[in-house]
């Protein structure tokens, strides 16, 4: 069953081909693979964004503030209408997140989005749909951005505090803001590049730590929704 709330940091950092290949050859000794990165194959995530129409959270989450908010719908792959996909909350202070997400199948999001109107459902967590559904009506939220990627995730051996996931082939789009549709989009990330995020409730293991500390890798404050809005505005900038 997916957790549907907890709190934990999450740092970023932008990775080479080099600085991932070198993680796997040793992440064997600490760290399991999930369950869905199957034969060692990453798995595909796909989220649909939701924003005021002059999208507003994304714009006030640039500017760095102490705390910022947003709402995402996801699925783990190109989702049919029977689907289970996740409506989440994210709410970040400082570097410390905390996620709340409940389960809708497709259709009745698709519902949702269009009508306001919640299905009642066993799957559902209703107390955070409240919350998510509070947040939808404050800010006037709906559907603006769709990316999805690959990811390879890892958990701490006899640990679930500490999670690592690392993402290729990030690919965004502004129109078919569909979660059946088929997944697709432009590039955010330059070739022989990945993003790498550690999670932990807690602080970092020693491996890990030395890891990067050999490799001089440094976190990052890069944002896959950051970044494709500032990419959409500068192409609007040129029209």
């Amino acid at each position: 069953m997916a957790i549907e709330v907890f709190n934990r940091r999450e740092i970023k950092y932008l990775i080479s081909d080099e600085d991932k290949n070198a993680l796997l050859n040793i992440i064997s000794d600490y760290m399991d693979a999930d369950l869905y990165n199957k034969d060692g194959k990453p798995y595909t995530i796909c989220n649909i964004y939701l924003d005021t129409k002059a999208d507003e959270l994304i714009r006030k989450s640039l500017e760095k503030p102490a705390f910022k908010e947003k709402i995402r719908l996801r699925s783990y792959g190109q989702a049919a209408l029977t689907d289970k996909v996740y409506l989440e909350s994210k709410k970040k202070y400082d570097s410390v997140v905390n996620k709340r997400r409940t389960t809708f199948t497709l259709e009745d999001a698709y519902k949702y989005f269009e009508s306001g109107i919640i299905t009642d459902s066993p799957i559902m967590n209703h107390q955070v749909m409240r919350e998510i559904d509070y947040i939808m009506n404050f800010y006037k939220l709906e559907p603006r951005v769709f990316i999805s990627y690959d990811r390879l995730a890892f958990f701490e051996k006899n640990n679930s505090d500490f999670r690592l996931t690392i993402d290729r082939n990030i690919q965004t789009r502004r129109e078919d803001l569909r979660l059946d549709s088929p997944i697709y989009g432009e590039q955010l990330l330059p070739e022989g590049k990945w993003l790498m995020e550690a999670k932990a409730f807690k602080s970092f293991p020693l491996w890990f730590v030395h890891f990067l500390s050999e490799r001089k890798i440094f976190s990052t404050s890069f944002s896959k929704y950051g970044t494709e809005y500032k990419n959409y505005l500068n192409k609007q900038n040129k029209k």
